[in-house]
C-alpha cells in the first residue's frame, strides 16, 4: 500500500471505522535514516491505534526505525515480509525475507530491545511455487521463539520472479485453510487474516476462524465497506451519516491546508465512498479535478456529496 495509505488516507477510514486498527504504508528503514521525518511519519492523534510497518533487512537500521516509530507516537511497529515488488527484493526485504528466517527472527528482537510497543510481522504463505506447509510452519516458529506474537497472514504465495505485484495480488491462489492450521499450531498467538477479502460478508465470515482481518485495496477501492464491518462487528459504536463523515473531514482538511498540504492530494482516499450510488461518477469527476482542487477551498466537499443521490443517506456503510 506504498503511497496509497498516508496520514490523509488513514484519517478518512478512522471516520469510517472508529475500531479499526490502522496501518501506514510500508517505509524503509533507509527513508527513515535520510528523510524528513515529519513527512513520512507524521499522524493525526485521531487516528490511533495506528501501526508503523517498516521495511528492511538490517536488524540495527530496524531497531532504530522502530525506535523512531515509538518516539513519535505509534501503537505498533510491523515487519513487512510479505511485498513482492522488484524493488523491495532489490533492496533484499520484504517477501524474499522469508527464505531468510533466522535473520528475521534477528531484526525483530532488536527491535524488540529497542521498544516497549508491540512488534509484529506481515507475510506470506510461501515463495514462487513452493506450497510446503512446513516452510511457513517453520518460517513462524523462528519468528515466535523471539517472543512475537502477532502475525498478519496474507494468505498468498509471493511468486517473485515473473509476476508484477498486482499479480501477486490475484493469481497465487488463496489458501485460508493452510492459515488456519497456523493458528492451530500456535494457540497463543494472534493471527490476522489479509488476502482476497473484499466484503463486510467476507470479513465478517473470517472473524469466526482468525483473530482479526486485514484489508488493503478493497478499503481503498470501496472505503464503505470499512463502515459497513464496523457497524456489524461494534454496532454499539455509532458511525455518522456521510454527510457528518464528510464536515469532520474537511475540518481536517481545512487544518492541513494551514499546513501546506495541498487539497488535491487529501481528496484521493474519498474517490471510491460513493461507488455504486447515483451520481458517483460526479462525485469521483469533481474530487479529481486539478482546476476544482488547486483552489484548495473544502467547501467543494459539500459540493460532491450534493450532486450523490440523496447526498449519501442511506450508505450504510
Amino acid at each position: 500500500m506504498i503511497d496509497v495509505t498516508d496520514r490523509h488516507c488513514r484519517y478518512f477510514h478512522r471516520l469510517l471505522a472508529p475500531q479499526a486498527r490502522l496501518y501506514t504504508e510500508m517505509i524503509t528503514t533507509g527513508a527513515i535514516g535520510h528523510g524528513q521525518l515529519p513527512r513520512l511519519l507524521d499522524f493525526d492523534a485521531a487516528e490511533q491505534p495506528v501501526a508503523l510497518q517498516l521495511g528492511g533487512s538490517e536488524p540495527d537500521a530496524l531497531a532504530y526505525g522502530a525506535k523512531v516509530g515509538e518516539q513519535w507516537g505509534y501503537d505498533e511497529i510491523n515487519l513487512n515480509c510479505g511485498c513482492p515488488s522488484e524493488r523491495v527484493q532489490k533492496g533484499a526485504f520484504g517477501a524474499c525475507l522469508m527464505a531468510e528466517p533466522q535473520l528475521v527472527a534477528d531484526c525483530i528482537k532488536a527491535m524488540q530491545d529497542a521498544v516497549s510497543v508491540p512488534v509484529t510481522v506481515k507475510h506470506r504463505l510461501g515463495l514462487d511455487y513452493n506450497e510446503s506447509y512446513d516452510f511457513v510452519r517453520d518460517f513462524v516458529g523462528t519468528i515466535y521463539l523471539t517472543g512475537c506474537r502477532v502475525f498478519v497472514v496474507h494468505a498468498r504465495n509471493a511468486v517473485l520472479k515473473g509476476l508484477s505485484p498486482k499479480d501477486n495480488r490475484e493469481i497465487p491462489p488463496l489458501r485460508y485453510d493452510v492459515a488456519a492450521r497456523l493458528r492451530d499450531d500456535f494457540p497463543d498467538a494472534v493471527f490476522v487474516l489479509n488476502g482476497g477479502i473484499a466484503s463486510a460478508d467476507d470479513a465478517v465470515a473470517l472473524m469466526d476462524q482468525f483473530d482479526g482481518v486485514m484489508l488493503g485495496r478493497a478499503a481503498w477501492h470501496d472505503p464503505g465497506v470499512l463502515s459497513e464491518i464496523n457497524q456489524r462487528c461494534w454496532p454499539e459504536t455509532p458511525i455518522g451519516p456521510p454527510a457528518e463523515i464528510l464536515d469532520q473531514f474537511a475540518q481536517y482538511a481545512a487544518r492541513q491546508l494551514e499546513r501546506g498540504v495541498p487539497l488535491r492530494v487529501m481528496t484521493r482516499p474519498l474517490l471510491g465512498w460513493m461507488n455504486g450510488r447515483p451520481g458517483a461518477r460526479h462525485w469521483r469527476r469533481m474530487l479529481s479535478d486539478p482546476g476544482v482542487l488547486n483552489q484548495n477551498d473544502v467547501s467543494v466537499l459539500a459540493k460532491a456529496l450534493a450532486l450523490v443521490g440523496a447526498s449519501g443517506e442511506g450508505l450504510a456503510r
